[in-house]
């Protein structure tokens, strides 16, 4: 066996033949598939298979190529944004099984964009289970993980600052006039990438006005808890769980807010760990905090953390922005909530009430249930964000 990474990476590429087992990244499996092309593999394995959940990237295009005499994905969120996510894996997993991307489009997306109101989604939704079922094996931790201690999640609601809430007014009226105009100069499709990124707007202000880019003048003079209703939220959550012995992962979608938030908690003197995409120390900061009782908070960026990591140190996580695809929430509480978590987990989430983040929530409780989606007679199948979730969340 041979792990294809570091130093010795280009002489195991130089030898696959030598091996029966190679482990790779997605990332290196595009930059070295012409090695691996070379050769007939009994078996190709994906685990956090998701990575793959769009047809269109790299990854999914190099490990589509693999000539293997069996395949195998493994994911905990099979369904993530829309069924298209599954279509992806399978195509991986049994090619073809599951018809072109044009024919599963036409047979199972575009019925089913809407939800379940129609009996043509209704359809759609039988026909892709009956179709799924065969081959997935599917394992849930209430089946699996009897001893698991309980996960609990609450909500911290926050009151905006009247710093806040005014800019948050303002943007909010110049990005419904902003939609009208895209709407009327490009039609439906150029006013829902508006919509996306007036939304981006929105969700910064309810973090903390610095990330919204307003000038250094308008904010002087303004302290941490003028400039959001968050932080005093935040600061007396972590001081209630350090001061109960607990560890704690705080997640957020903004880097650059994660990053106020270290300097904040640098500035208190308290220890902590801090990855996001650009880190290059990730095993060692996941070590230091697994191990090291000094180290009691983990600033962790969703996208850079939200999957692969190992980390029952803590008992608590943060979520200091809501996102509204609650499979990659639970994604992120799961890197506590796993196998050898010895104590009870509690999640929190922040949002900022009477704005797009408590609508979020909102639209989060319709859509729960991604992954049963698909797989489970009892739950609907739903589909990723469209025009009429985005409307809603703007109004």
């Amino acid at each position: 066996m041979a792990v294809c990474q570091g130093e010795k990476r280009e002489d195991v590429l130089n030898s696959t033949s030598a091996y029966d087992v190679i482990i790779t990244t997605y990332q290196l499996i595009v930059r070295d598939l012409k090695y691996h092309f070379t050769r007939k593999w009994w078996f190709v394995l994906l685990d956090e298979a998701s990575h793959i959940r769009n047809p269109d990237t790299e990854a999914a295009k190099a490990l589509g190529k693999l000539e293997s005499g069996a395949r195998l994905a493994l994911t905990g969120t099979p369904v993530e944004n829309s069924v298209r996510d599954l279509w992806s894996i399978y195509h991986f997993a049994l090619p073809g099984y599951l018809g072109s991307r044009e024919n599963f489009k036409e047979r199972f997306e575009v019925p089913l964009v809407g939800g379940l109101d129609t009996p043509a989604a209704q359809a759609a939704s039988e026909r892709l289970k009956k179709l799924v079922r065969p081959y997935f094996i599917r394992r849930t931790k209430r089946e699996v993980l009897r001893d698991l201690p309980e996960k609990i999640e609450q909500i911290l609601w926050c009151d905006p600052t009247p710093a806040q809430a005014e800019v948050y007014r303002r943007l909010l009226e110049e990005g419904r006039d902003e939609i009208k105009a895209a709407r009327k100069r490009s039609g439906q499709s150029g006013a829902k990438m508006t919509m996306f990124t007036v939304l981006l707007r929105l969700r910064q202000v309810c973090c903390d006005l610095r990330l919204t880019g307003l000038g250094g003048e308008t904010l002087a003079g303004l302290s941490n808890e003028e400039i959001s209703g968050k932080w005093g939220v935040l600061g007396e959550r972590l001081d209630e769980i350090i001061e109960g012995g607990g560890k704690v992962l705080i997640f957020s979608q903004f880097v650059q807010y994660l990053r106020l938030v270290r300097a904040e908690l640098e500035g208190q003197n308290l220890a902590l760990c801090y990855l996001d995409g650009s880190s290059q120390d990730r095993e060692a900061q996941v070590k230091t905090f697994q191990t090291d009782p000094r180290k009691r908070i983990f600033l962790i960026s969703l996208k850079a953390g939200g999957y692969g990591l190992n980390l029952t140190a803590a008992d608590h996580v943060i979520l200091l922005d809501p996102w509204w695809n609650p499979a990659v929430e639970a994604q992120a509480i799961d890197r506590a909530h796993r196998i050898g978590q010895e104590r009870v987990v509690t999640a929190t989430r922040l949002a900022m009430r009477g704005t797009v983040e408590e609508r979020i929530l909102a639209l989060q409780a319709r859509k729960r249930g991604l992954v049963e989606a698909a797989l489970d007679d009892e739950s609907p199948l739903m589909s990723g964000l469209h025009t009429a979730d985005l409307e809603g969340l703007l109004e």
